[in-house]
């Protein structure tokens, strides 16, 4: 899905317009966990810098095949762990490289669902044992975890036979109705006005995400591209994605 951001909101970047330079259109790909930041901090961005974001979300992992294949791109925002073996390909250029958010693991419902009790470790296994059904997107960060999750806990066969992968948004598919309870990063959660975040998982089974930012090692304009990456790492741009469930950096 390819979206084209040119909105022309208040600029928030300290960013000077250089004198000399021309708009650029940028080409970014980008992973759909901070896809609630970007609807923010890419219009800013653009009205700053008068360049233009033309962006393709998608799951790390589909980012990463689509480069690998040799999609042609400038800036990129994924997991640090793919951006990190991108680079070591030579697709992603060292510098600028930067981490831009941190996300934990959330549990999504359907809006006015009753919440599940997830105060502890214990009483996240018995919502997880009393659900009717469970989804998560897989081949990502998140299902990977909490499949060691529930073998750490001991009850991955018992709930074997509720447990659906999705190929929709976790947060939608708890607004369909299509499972109770869905789990995913909190930041894609929050935007969804027929979701609610029942809660994070409990402190001692949480685990977080880095999403990192860098340009394509052969950027058509990487001049702009890293402006991008800066932009996503200045104390404004910190501010709104902590409003978005995230840490930054």
């Amino acid at each position: 899905m390819k979206i084209h951001r040119a909105i022309a909101v208040i600029a928030v970047l300290g960013l000077p317009l250089p004198a000399t330079a021309h708009a650029a259109d940028i080409k970014l790909l980008e992973g759909n966990a901070l896809n609630a930041v970007m609807e923010e901090l890419g219009p800013q961005f653009e009205k700053a810098t008068e360049n233009k974001l033309v962006v393709t979300l998608g799951t790390s992992a589909q980012l990463k095949a689509r480069i690998d294949g040799g999609e042609a791109f400038d800036a990129v925002l994924l997991t640090k762990a793919a951006l990190d073996e991108l680079a070591t390909a030579g697709k992603v250029a060292d510098a600028p490289r930067a981490a831009i958010a941190r996300a934990g693991i959330g549990v999504a419902i359907r809006k006015g669902a009753a919440k599940p009790d997830l105060s502890t470790t214990e009483a996240f296994k018995q919502a997880m044992l009393n659900a009717k059904s469970i989804g998560f997107v897989d081949q990502t960060p998140t299902a990977a975890a909490l499949k060691a999750i529930f073998a750490k806990l001991g009850i991955a066969d018992e709930i074997k036979a509720k447990l659906k992968p999705l190929t929709i948004q976790a947060a939608v598919a708890v607004t369909n109705g299509d499972v109770e309870i869905a789990m995913t990063q909190i930041s894609e959660i929050l935007p969804y006005p027929g979701a609610e975040l029942a809660g994070p998982l409990p402190p001692d089974i949480q685990t977080y995400t880095t999403f990192s930012g860098g340009i394509g090692a052969a950027a058509k304009n990487a001049e702009a591209a890293a402006a991008l990456i800066k932009f996503l790492t200045s104390p404004d741009a910190k501010a709104l994605i902590k409003a978005k469930g995230m840490e930054p950096g």
